[in-house]
């Protein structure tokens, strides 16, 4: 059912995981903006949230370098709250997109039925790159029609995946306790991913 969700994982949910799930809704209200449309419409069309395997920042903001990462981008960290993963969030995701291999292992051994759709980020945007985007169904701007076109575009990722494992290049570094260097490079690597999916949903 719409909107979209997609929901994105990490360790502790400050820095990776938080960046990605701001970044997505960004890249999203791009789109359309781009497309005439308003952009306050972006959390009807694709919800983007996001939790970490493990509990100990659980209620805490986003990770300073991390929240300039995302404000220098155009995106905002209002409302932001670290919380530990729970099988229902992923029951309730079209698509969980997770930092590295081994926290897509966490989330598929948490939730086996989750395998299809759970993909390492860079993982994520290597096989959005090989879908065949005409096959999608029609890429208009309304709740029903982006559901539809990201179930079928992760169905179709995971068919290009073919049972094959991620790389270890598709994993994100963890920036926590580096400079802003290291965090800039990070979210740029992120980005790589999520503008090309807000594009694929809102072509």
């Amino acid at each position: 059912m719409p909107p979209f969700t997609v929901l994105h994982v990490c360790m502790g949910n400050i820095c990776r995981s938080p960046m990605a799930e701001r970044l997505l809704a960004l890249a999203v209200r791009e789109r359309l903006t781009r497309r005439a449309e308003a952009p306050a419409r972006a959390e009807e069309l694709v919800h983007s949230h996001s939790a970490g395997t493990g509990g100990w920042h659980a209620g805490e903001e986003m990770n300073p370098p991390a929240a300039r990462q995302v404000t220098g981008r155009g995106g905002d960290v209002e409302g932001f709250a670290a919380r530990k993963l729970r099988s229902d969030h992923i029951d309730a995701a079209d698509l969980v997109l997770t930092a590295t291999a081994d926290q897509q292992e966490y989330v598929v051994a948490l939730r086996p039925d989750a395998a299809a759709r759970t993909f390492v980020l860079g993982e994520f945007g290597r096989l959005l790159a090989a879908v065949d985007a005409t096959a999608l169904p029609p890429g208009d701007a309304t709740p029903e029609a982006v559901y539809a076109r990201g179930v079928a575009l992760v169905a179709a990722a995971h068919d290009v995946r073919l049972g094959a494992s991620a790389l270890p290049t598709d994993d994100l570094d963890d920036p926590w306790g580096r400079g802003d260097q290291c965090f800039s490079r990070v979210a740029d690597e992120i980005e790589e991913t999520v503008h090309p999916l807000a594009g694929a949903l809102l072509p």
